[in-house]
């Protein structure tokens, strides 16, 4: 076989290779680095340059990429595949283009000096022209892949940005899970990897787009959304401020209400919810009931390490003004947001219990005892019972002892220590045994 790659003819040529090619097809490593060691990779690299038969070309890719998603992919870097496959992107034949662009997506993928190979020769442009209406799903798939590995990293300054973006911002419409997660990692690599890349992302127009993806049914894409946004909302607050008017806080509350724990988790890594809190402290009464809405959710149904999170971000005393609304179903959900926090609070003095919730503590100290005694007269009764509930679990003592306050006006005075405008945060508890879900 390895003598026939080195024939002088074609037909030789062409039978030796689809030979290697079927060989391959086992998929045993052993079988890998034979094919290797017979030092016939240079030689598939040429066979890509030979336009007659077509067939030889499509060979050799082929070849080249079941190589080039294995370990060795450094060879096909190496072996001098990479700018004829970048030629052949330009191919007449599209099932050849096809392999090229596949091979050129595998050797992206591997480590950042294979992409940077890739890159160096041009692979971009004539990559973003394989884009074209009537694209089988097949084909658009591997360059919605092959792109997506391109753009992961820090992408050159010489690379123009604009025109892949123009491409994501239709392709993450694609009703295909593949093409639209790919798709959505390729936004998230170039918000995070591009210096301005966070506002060539907005000026493409994708935050419409992006924010109503958070309502997916799939994590696959979930997960490359949230993150995009989640680098997007570390923007300057202009940036900021676009995907909060395109209505990323009702879409993040409904999400964070679904039994979706990986999501959730998925959140609070790429740190959004340090973001909806700022909103819910700052932002104008819409915004901050909205920012309610995610915060109230999102502590409702987290874990021990979420609810934590989430404390230690300082959750605890917006939370606990937002029961000033007459929404019912928004102080509700804020109540339970509560209630969980509590608990955790509960389990953090497992073992001594003589120690005091932290979380009740601060909840006291900040003025948020008053809300809750104050929705005691709230009109709905499915309130009002969390709420009796919560006060005659974690302060009942405290209740007592602020009638006797009121009862001895008249008695000496006592010392009032006065809370600072931004109260200190609570201690977070020990985390329990229970593991991040």
């Amino acid at each position: 076989m390895v003598d026939k790659v080195w024939s002088d003819d074609t037909a030789t040529q062409l039978e030796a290779t689809v030979q290697f090619r079927k060989l391959l097809s086992d998929g045993k490593n052993s079988t890998m680095i034979k094919i290797i060691r017979a030092d016939v990779l240079p030689r598939f690299a040429e066979f890509l340059s030979r336009q007659r038969p077509p067939q030889l070309q499509m060979e050799a890719a082929w070849v080249l990429t079941n190589i080039a998603a294995s370990d060795y992919t450094l060879l096909v870097a190496e072996c001098g595949a990479v700018p004829r496959l970048v030629e052949l992107l330009e191919s007449p034949d599209a099932n050849i283009r096809h392999q090229a662009t596949w091979a050129l997506g595998n050797i992206a993928a591997d480590m950042p000096s294979c992409r940077e190979t890739v890159l160096d020769h041009g692979a971009v442009t004539p990559l973003l022209a394989q884009f074209k209406e009537g694209m089988k799903v097949s084909v658009l798939r591997t360059a919605t892949w092959a792109l997506s590995n391109l753009c992961f990293g820090k992408l050159p300054a010489e690379v123009q940005v604009k025109p892949i973006l123009e491409i994501i911002s239709l392709l993450i419409h694609s009703a295909d899970e593949k093409i639209l997660a790919d798709a959505c990692w390729a936004l998230y690599y170039i918000c995070d990897g591009v210096e301005g890349g966070i506002q060539d992302a907005l000026d493409a127009g994708v935050c419409p787009q992006l924010i109503k993806l958070l309502m997916h049914a799939s994590a696959n894409i979930l997960l490359p959304v949230i993150t995009s946004l989640a680098r997007i909302s570390a923007g300057d607050d202009t940036q900021v401020q676009v995907i909060v008017e395109q209505g990323i806080l009702p879409c993040l509350a409904q999400l964070l209400a679904r039994n979706y724990p990986k999501i959730r988790q998925a959140v609070i890594d790429a740190d959004v919810m340090n973001h909806v809190i700022v909103l819910l402290k700052t932002s104008e009464t819409d915004l901050k009931k909205e920012a309610a809405w995610a915060i109230s959710n999102a502590a409702s149904g987290g874990s021990s390490n979420q609810i934590q999170y989430l404390v230690s971000r300082g959750c605890l005393e917006p939370l606990c003004n937002v029961l000033k609304y007459q929404d019912v179903d928004l102080v509700y959900t804020c109540l339970e947001g509560l209630q969980n926090i509590l608990e955790e609070g509960e389990i953090g003095k497992q073992g001594n219990e003589s120690a005091t919730n932290p979380y009740a503590q601060f909840i006291l100290e900040n003025g948020g005892l008053d809300n809750l005694e104050d929705l005691q007269d709230f009109d709905n009764d499915a309130v009002y019972k969390l709420v009796m509930k919560l006060l005659e679990k974690y302060w009942d003592e405290e209740v007592s002892d602020d009638a006797n306050l009121t009862a001895s006006k008249d008695g000496p005075a006592e010392n009032v220590e006065t809370v600072p405008e931004e109260a200190t945060q609570p201690p977070v508890p020990a985390p329990s045994s229970e593991g991040i879900e």
